[in-house]
């Protein structure tokens, strides 16, 4: 895609959604931090099916730690790889408290040293809480950005570099949503919904569908 094509598709995606937020619900940097995490390998539906159970039980560092690994599993059982991340939830939430005053950080570095945090996970945060221009790549933006010709890469940073590069600067900070929401309901993986895109005409991918 060109520059000019890549700006007007970004246009387009700003008029019919002009406030794009994430899909998992919050009520606190601290629970958007727990929700991602969760959120791996799993939709956003169902991590938000289980923390309505958990949040309120433990909405904070301090109830999620006293919780404990044990308790948290009892609530999202019913998601993917969920004693992993009951474990991790635990250890995050000790260490939020230990080593940050109980307060999510701000800073890359700080987040991706917490348990079962890594980039992507970072820039949710980062993004979603603090309005920062970065671009958390998940597997709907990786395939958006190569099938679309947007930002083409062979891994995550590839695409996660090529989007920063090349969406433009006042697109920038919402581009993440977009790029998500696009690729859940209309770019989907098996048979995009070509007859319903808003970009079509600018779009790159050659087996278009009706």
């Amino acid at each position: 895609m060109t520059k000019a094509e890549i700006g007007e598709a970004f246009k387009r995606w700003h008029a019919a959604n002009p406030t794009p937020v994430t899909e998992l619900e919050y009520g606190s940097p601290f629970q958007l931090l727990v929700a991602v995490v969760m959120s791996a390998q799993a939709t956003d539906k169902g991590v938000n099916i289980a923390t309505r159970k958990l949040f309120p039980v433990a909405p904070t560092p301090e109830a999620m730690a006293t919780l404990g690994e044990a308790g948290i599993t009892e609530y999202i059982r019913t998601i993917g790889l969920y004693r992993n991340k009951a474990k991790n939830v635990a250890m995050l939430s000790r260490q939020l408290l230990e080593r940050h005053g109980g307060e999510v950080p701000r800073d890359r570095e700080s987040l991706e040293a917490l348990p079962g945090v890594g980039r992507k996970t970072a820039n949710v945060v980062l993004n979603s809480i603090w309005r920062e221009p970065v671009m958390a790549v998940d597997t709907h933006i990786f395939r958006v950005g190569n099938r679309m010709g947007l930002a083409p890469g062979k891994d995550v940073v590839a695409v996660e570099k090529a989007l920063m590069r090349r969406v433009p600067k006042d697109y920038l900070v919402d581009a993440h949503h977009w790029l998500i929401l696009h690729g859940r309901y209309v770019c989907i993986a098996r048979k995009p919904k070509c007859g319903e895109c808003i970009v079509r005409d600018l779009c790159q991918f050659p087996d278009k569908t009706d």
